[in-house]
């Protein structure tokens, strides 16, 4: 049994309150550790570390700070294979997910954010006998909450341009997914990170979760989650003035019309609805299909998903791995069920999996497609978060637009053309944070990143992350 502790002013510190949490693995079911169940002691001890830490860290040029980061990037890739390995153990994706995606992707957070803050300009604004300039200041102590489908990939995706910027961070990953954090925390000892620079406290959102974005000290909460919980921290963090950054959920479309390719497009949407079991905020859950290629495309896709191999996440080709706990596995297989009370019809997949060996009381779930719902029905209109996409025709732009439009998320979304013109059209009317062109899921860290509507507030990514952890200050001399 691992114990797991929170990770507070450098040094491994047990709960306050001595409460503990387990954390089964979702392949096989089974309690392999345990971590703190944290509360606001715990998160007032990381506060005082953060503000004795902050004075040294702040004043730190931004040379010293890029090469103490990539010096953590340096340990993250002498661990690579404990950490590919944890994190799939933790979560329940295939291992080479964790090896082609999650891993080399949070390496290269750290790795981007220690360069990029090199090249932050200031502005400024000559007049006749005055100079206008501007300076960006860290704000302090900042938290960062990150959730539990790409644990260290999302982990890493916030702390790095905080800590780049010269802020003191409290973090907390997922209470599902505490394992890569925890290893995180070894690998910045390693690399000479000053203590009391980044704490990592693990827990539940009521408690600990629940603190840090009360926190009067904590002037700043970057948080990738869910929609509900992301309104109720924007409700506690807002009266208190506090800068917000909200990731929040999806209902992506993917849009494919009569001239795509269509071999490219079929991989590509298999792709994009189920990798990591569909747990990716970005993944194309709802597929709209152009009327005179829907039989094709349909058949194609069918005969595709079947092909997808579903077990135990460390063995050789697995397509489909575990879902990442029992709730949200009841959760997932429910909305199958109401799929079904609404008149869908189950094309293919729709129940549990039980692998023999090890992974028989694992939490797997069939890839599952369903035809036949309507826009305005819950299984089209809820996220869902597992590998279930629905299929609708279209047969117009119009009503492409408005269908993909239909949905109180504006996260991603991805089209399908060989028309160059109606590519531009198609992404210019969707109400979506990022619209991919003929792909998915490519990424240049310089883009913002963040969705529309319900799907969020706030940009990640480039210099919009480096600006939501700064203070922008105006100096205006006159000479």
């Amino acid at each position: 049994m691992k114990e797991l502790r929170n990770y507070i002013a450098g040094a491994w510190q047990s709960p306050v309150k001595n409460q503990w949490l387990d954390n089964p693995e979702p392949a096989t079911g089974k309690v392999y550790s345990r971590l703190p169940d944290s509360t606001a002691e715990d998160v007032q001890m990381a506060v005082d570390a953060a503000k004795k830490a902050f004075p040294i860290w702040s004043a730190m040029s931004v040379e010293e700070r890029s090469h103490i980061m990539l010096a953590i990037a340096q340990e993250m890739k002498l661990s690579f294979e404990s950490l590919a390995e944890a994190e799939s153990k933790d979560q329940g994706k295939p291992i080479h997910l964790s090896k082609v995606m999650d891993i080399p992707r949070a390496i290269q957070n750290i790795e981007f954010f220690a360069t990029e803050i090199l090249h932050m300009a200031s502005e400024s604004h000559g007049t006749k006998g005055v100079l206008n300039y501007t300076v960006h200041a860290p704000i302090g102590i900042v938290g960062c909450i990150s959730p539990w489908n790409l644990p260290l990939y999302l982990f890493t995706w916030k702390i790095a341009p905080a800590l780049a910027t010269g802020n003191c961070v409290i973090a907390k990953p997922s209470e599902l997914t505490p394992l890569t954090a925890t290893m995180f925390a070894e690998l910045c000892m390693k690399a000479g990170l000053p203590p009391g620079v980044l704490n990592i406290l693990h827990g539940n959102g009521k408690n600990v979760g629940s603190a840090i974005v009360e926190h009067p000290d904590i002037r700043a909460i970057s948080f990738t989650g869910g929609t509900v919980t992301g309104e109720h921290i924007a409700s506690k963090a807002a009266p208190m003035f506090k800068k917000l950054s909200l990731e929040l959920g999806g209902k992506n479309p993917s849009i494919i019309f009569a001239d795509c390719d269509m071999q490219e497009v079929v991989q590509q949407a298999v792709r994009s609805a189920f990798t990591n079991q569909g747990e990716i905020c970005l993944c194309g859950s709802r597929i709209l299909i152009e009327d005179s290629v829907y039989e094709v495309f349909r058949d194609a896709f069918i005969q595709k998903v079947k092909q997808l191999n579903i077990g135990d996440p460390f063995e050789d080709g697995t397509n489909l791995g575990a879902l990442v706990s029992k709730s949200h596995w009841e959760k997932v297989l429910s909305y199958i069920q109401l799929a079904k009370e609404e008149g869908g019809t189950i094309l293919c997949g729709g129940s549990p999996v039980h692998p023999q060996g090890r992974c028989q009381d694992g939490w797997f779930i069939e890839p599952t497609v369903i035809e036949g719902l309507g826009n305005d029905c819950r299984t089209n209109q809820e996220e869902i978060f597992g590998p279930v996409v629905t299929l609708q025709r279209f047969s117009s732009e119009e009503e492409a637009i408005a269908l993909a439009n239909g949905t109180k998320y504006g996260l991603a979304a991805n089209v399908w053309t060989q028309h160059l013109a109606k590519a531009h059209r198609i992404a210019h009317a969707l109400d979506f944070g990022i619209v991919w062109i003929n792909c998915w899921l490519i990424r240049d860290l310089r883009t913002p990143f963040g969705g529309m509507k319900d799907s969020g507030v706030g940009r990640e990514g480039g210099f919009e992350a480096l600006r939501f952890f700064t203070e922008t200050k105006n100096v205006c001399v006159k000479f």
